[in-house]
């Protein structure tokens, strides 16, 4: 595990949020508990693993809150990944924060994997927004399709 130094700093916290017993030796982190709270633990400490947060990943414990991964290098033929990467972040990071907040997930780069926490309805546009942008589509395109998707969401929410 390469964050294992943010799991060490809030161990307690975790145990508590999660309710099972983590060990850290070395490197590597154990899970003891009952059976479904290790699976929830298991999905955080990869989230944190990826770059999220403690504090992001615990929301994961919220059942409205799924994690997904997307490997870049599935959905690309550019032998340059940096600068699929650098579609991503954008300049100064204004792409992802912008589908961040259209979409209302998080986002985080880590080398060629992108991990998105959202609620679950939203994580699906979140995931194909990324998944176009990775593939090639103007970034216009992207943050017109997340708007899109947006404004039917709230129409629908109207109708109801």
């Amino acid at each position: 595990m390469k964050r294992i130094n943010e799991v060490r700093k809030e161990i307690e916290k975790l145990k508590n949020a999660l309710n099972v017993e983590i060990t850290i030796s070395g490197r590597k982190a154990v899970i003891g508990g009952d059976p479904l709270d290790e699976y929830e633990a298991m999905i955080v400490l990869e989230a944190i693993e990826l770059g999220f947060s403690v504090k992001k990943a615990l929301t994961l414990k919220d059942e409205v809150n799924i994690f997904r991964k997307i490997f870049v290098k599935n959905l690309t033929k550019r032998k340059d990944l940096w600068s699929v990467r650098a579609r991503i972040v954008g300049k100064e990071g204004r792409t992802k924060r912008a589908i961040e907040d259209i979409s209302g997930c998080s986002v985080v780069l880590s080398e060629n994997t992108v991990g998105i926490i959202g609620p679950a309805e939203k994580i699906e546009e979140a995931t194909t927004a990324l998944s176009n942008l990775i593939r090639g589509s103007k970034h216009a395109n992207v943050y017109r399709y997340l708007e899109r998707t947006n404004a039917s969401r709230k129409k629908n929410r109207r109708i109801e």
